[in-house]
């Protein structure tokens, strides 16, 4: 295991039925695959050295006979290998025939998990030949000349990395309460399921539910290989799936009813299930049923070391929802915002707010949100007084759109120019007004909160915050400025995402707003605080400054939603943005947002109160408390 990921597979060969030899072959031809692409675990279907559709079979001596000897066949094919194979068997314990799954590595048998929960209803009759793992007192077994103790006790397996994995059997994962529950809360970290489910109409969509919600449920990764082509079809057909989980999401799957071999793989990455344990405290409660109960523990051999490549595909936007889901997505987001700013307001019984128009994407979609809580209220759009505020910055196109949009929208308008009065905060300070440093831009940042506020008491109006979480996160927001305000609908909403709300608005608003809206969404970012080229473009570009927020967002997800170290998230950056920004770009905005970071934690730490709309937030309040002066130095050394 490097960086946390451990690389796993799902195989479903082709089978015979009750020819242990040939599926034998299958399996060595897959396992051998899964050993050239670095594979630390690989688990076939239930019984797939027999087959799953023996049926009477499975009473005849020389079957389980047969599989005996392929399982000592395989034992020395794989005793120069490193990776773990979970096989399916049938195994006899004394008075008792037990479906089994069979874990091997290097030439030996490390342990044997028994099924618990027998289907026999409808088209399965499992209890005719088998028996239950509840029925099994523990025993010593000897299997291809290993002595195995095997019980109902759950057992988990250790690599050499110290990740935990345990395994269950078909039907398992459909009991009320399966055993991979139980393991999960012992420690597994991945569970894989040796499975022979058949293919009904509608069973295919249950199934993959039923696998998110169990890696999700139990925080772990699921890893689910089930009987393909070569099973019987006397009755029904198996499609062979081939699915890997990770914590409620699929990861990789395999092609339903294929008539060759396959072989499924995907890195699972143990920190992120870690680090997502820790923080769920319904979890960690949850373990302490397990401090009483007997656990088995194997450990497993030495892993090969080999040079670590990063198989996984990395989503370079993770705020932003799959093209599938945008409409629904955007439209939640816009209500949770719109509902947190209603609730504010009736507690309060205010029935006007003040927010400040740039012309820009962040305070846009602070009126867009405001102009939503209104209608809702069924408050007259005229309540909502939007202000202007053009200062040494300000470019034509953003005052034009800034104003248009007020138009359009039906808002109370207000213009008030800032010139004058910062620059007589500049002769009462004592500045250069041809110094443009610091105090040339959050002197004019000031002295527009100044307003907004004044404007606030005058009509007994709420002001509302415009800025985003990127902003919060990187410390780009002037102190008791922009910085401050009386309810932040932005506060969790990262700059990537808001273009995807605003041009969610356009669509489903009229034709003239819409078209100021994605003039708006195509202006560059910027707080405007500097003179405009001599050809009144804007000079000051917010990216340029800090860097690209696509950069910077993907960075801040993984950073505070799973506590990743820089030399991970640059790895994973490498991964998302490759040919689109080099190794030394990433590396250089990686230092920037760790150093920005922690520096500028001081302006989190009094945030104004604003909604949560996802799964990450910086809220003092709720899902992120940092001391304002922690050292950022092992952060930005960790970069290298």
């Amino acid at each position: 295991m490097q960086y946390g990921f451990i690389k796993v597979a799902a195989a479903v060969p082709t089978v015979q039925v009750a020819d242990c030899q040939y599926n034998l072959r299958q399996m060595e031809s897959l396992i051998a695959q899964a050993e050239g692409q670095g594979v630390e675990v690989i688990v076939f279907p239930e019984l797939s050295m027999t087959g799953y559709t023996c049926q009477d079979l499975f009473r005849q001596e020389l079957l389980l006979q047969a599989s005996e000897t392929a399982i000592f066949q395989l034992l020395d094919f794989t005793r120069k290998l490193h990776v773990i194979c979970i096989i399916g068997i049938p195994l006899a314990v004394g008075d008792l025939l037990l479906n089994c799954a069979v874990v091997i590595q290097s030439g030996q048998v490390m342990g044997i998990i028994p099924k618990t929960y027998l289907p026999n209803y409808s088209e399965f009759y499992e209890k005719r030949w088998f028996s239950s793992a509840q029925d099994l007192r523990p025993a010593e077994v000897r299997i291809a000349g290993n002595m195995i103790r095997i019980s109902s006790e759950p057992t988990l397996f250790r690599t050499s990395d110290g990740v935990l994995f345990g395994v269950e059997i078909c039907e398992d994962v459909w009991a009320p309460t399966p055993p991979s529950n139980h393991l999960a809360l012992a420690g597994a970290e991945i569970i894989f399921n040796l499975s022979a489910s058949d293919e009904l109409t509608g069973k295919h969509n249950y199934l993959m539910s039923l696998l998110q919600q169990q890696s999700a449920r139990t925080i772990t990764g699921y890893v689910y290989a089930s009987a393909g082509f070569g099973e019987s079809t006397q009755d029904v057909v198996y499609g062979g799936n081939a699915i890997i989980c990770e914590n409620g999401s699929v990861i990789a799957k395999g092609q339903r009813f294929a008539m060759s071999e396959q072989l499924v793989t995907a890195q699972i990455d143990i920190e992120k299930l870690r680090g997502d344990r820790r923080s769920n405290t319904t979890f960690t409660n949850a373990q302490r049923r397990m401090a009483t109960e007997k656990i088995n523990i194997i450990d497993m051999h030495s892993a090969c070391q080999r040079d670590f490549v990063l198989e996984r595909e990395i989503d370079p936007t993770p705020f932003i929802p799959k093209s599938g889901e945008m409409k629904e997505k955007c439209d939640e987001i816009l209500n949770i915002q719109a509902m947190g700013l209603v609730k504010r307001l009736t507690h309060t019984s205010c029935k006007r707010v003040v927010v400040g128009i740039s012309g820009g994407l962040d305070s846009t979609l602070a009126l867009l949100v405001c102009v939503h809580a209104f209608d809702k209220m069924q408050l007259p759009r005229k309540g909502i007084i939007g202000v202007t505020m053009p200062g040494f910055g300000t470019s034509d196109r953003t005052h034009t759109n800034a104003v248009a949009l007020m138009e359009s929208l039906g808002v109370t308008m207000y213009e008030i120019p800032i010139a004058k009065s910062v620059e007589q905060h500049f002769k009462d300070i004592g500045h250069d007004a041809s110094v443009h440093d610091v105090v040339y831009e959050n002197s004019q940042a000031r002295e527009r909160t100044q307003i907004l506020m004044d404007l606030s008491n005058k009509f007994g109006a709420m002001v509302i915050g415009t800025g985003d979480l990127s902003e919060l996160a990187l410390g780009w927001a002037t102190y008791n400025g922009d910085h401050m305000s009386m309810y932040a609908v932005n506060a969790s909403v990262p700059k990537t995402l808001i273009r995807y709300l605003v041009e969610h608005f356009a669509e489903v608003t009229d034709n003239a707003s819409a078209h100021i809206l994605r003039d708006i969404i195509n202006t560059p970012i910027s707080p405007e605080l500097l003179p405009a080229d001599e050809d009144g473009n804007i000079q000051q570009k917010t990216e340029d400054l800090v860097g690209p927020y696509e950069l910077h967002d993907f960075f801040l997800y993984h950073f505070l939603r799973h506590g990743f170290r820089p030399k991970k998230i640059f790895l994973m950056a490498q991964k998302a943005f490759a040919g689109k920004f080099a190794d030394e770009v990433i590396t250089h905005w990686l230092s920037t947002f760790c150093r920005r970071f922690f520096s500028q934690q001081f302006k989190r730490s009094c945030l104004p109160d604003g909604p949560k709309v996802g799964s990450v937030s910086l809220s003092p309040r709720g899902d992120w408390r940092m001391p304002s002066d922690a050292a950022s130095t092992m952060w930005l050394n960790d970069i290298g």
